[in-house]
């Protein structure tokens, strides 16, 4: 079994991808709070 260096792997991908599902994340929040608010104003 090859050693393990702790902190030598390749974490490019991972922290773009982090990146990624936390602004859809939160544009999927936004958008849900927009509704919810949209459907409280006009009472729908």
């Amino acid at each position: 079994m090859a050693e393990h260096k702790h902190g030598s792997m390749n974490i490019e991908d991972h922290e773009k991808t982090f990146v990624g599902f936390m602004k859809w994340s939160r544009n999927v929040a936004i958008f849900s709070i927009g509704v919810l608010l949209f459907l409280a104003i006009f009472n729908t």
